[in-house]
C-alpha cells in the first residue's frame, strides 16, 4: 500500500497538477509491475484534449504507446487510479485487459470534495447502479478501495497511512480549488 502512495504522490500528482494548470480534472492513474511494484507508466486526465481522455483512458493510451518489447502484460500489472474509475474508465480497464485496479478517491469523494458528481449520476442513470454499486468483483476484474484496505492496517501502519492520506488529500484539495476556478474557461461537456 506504502508503494501505491508513492506513485500517487510522485509520479501522478505532479502529472495532474500540470494537468489541472491546463484546466484538466484532477484524475490521474498508472500501472505497476505486480512482481516489484515498479512503475510502468502514469498518466493523467487530458480532457481539455478530448473528452475520452480520462486519466485512466490516457494511461492505458500510453501504455499501449510503448514498444510492444517494453510492454507487460496488463494481468501482470496493478492498475491504480487516483479515483474510482468512471463507468468510462471501467470499461476501458476492463477492454486493456487488467485483472485488478486499486483506488483511493471513492465516488462520494469525487462528488462531494471534488465537485465532480457525474461518475455517481451516470452509473444510476445509464445503468440502473444506484450508488455506484458496480459488481466490484466480477470475471473481468477485482477492484480495490486503498482506505477500506488501510482499515486493517495495525495501529502503527494506520497512523502512517492517515498522516500519508491526509497529505494526499490537501495535495488534491488544492489541485480541486485550481480546477474549480478555471473550468469555466474550458470546453469540458460535463465540467
Amino acid at each position: 500500500m506504502s508503494r501505491l502512495l508513492d506513485v500517487i504522490e510522485h509520479d501522478i500528482a505532479p502529472l495532474t497538477q500540470a494537468g489541472v494548470r491546463r484546466g484538466d480534472k484532477v484524475f490521474g492513474a498508472a500501472v505497476l509491475r505486480k512482481s516489484d511494484g515498479t512503475l510502468v507508466v502514469a498518466g493523467t486526465n487530458q480532457e481539455t484534449g478530448c473528452p475520452l481522455w480520462h486519466g485512466e483512458v490516457t494511461t492505458i493510451r500510453e501504455l499501449h504507446e510503448l514498444p510492444a518489447a517494453e510492454r507487460p502484460d496488463p494481468k501482470e500489472c496493478l492498475f491504480l487510479s487516483t479515483h474510482e474509475p468512471c463507468s468510462l474508465c471501467l470499461s476501458a480497464i476492463t477492454w486493456a485487459g487488467f485483472d485488478n485496479f486499486y483506488y483511493l478517491f471513492s465516488y462520494e469523494d469525487s462528488r462531494d470534495d471534488f465537485g465532480i458528481p457525474h461518475d455517481l449520476r451516470i452509473l444510476d442513470e445509464v445503468f440502473g447502479c444506484p450508488k455506484g454499486a458496480y459488481a466490484a468483483e466480477n470475471a473481468y476484474w477485482t477492484s480495490h478501495d486503498i482506505v477500506e484496505l488501510a482499515g486493517s492496517l495495525d495501529t502503527v501502519e494506520g497512523n502512517r497511512f492517515r498522516q500519508r492520506l491526509g497529505h494526499l488529500q490537501t495535495l488534491y484539495a488544492e489541485m480541486s480549488r485550481t480546477y474549480q476556478s478555471s473550468k469555466d474557461d474550458h470546453e469540458i461537456p460535463l465540467a
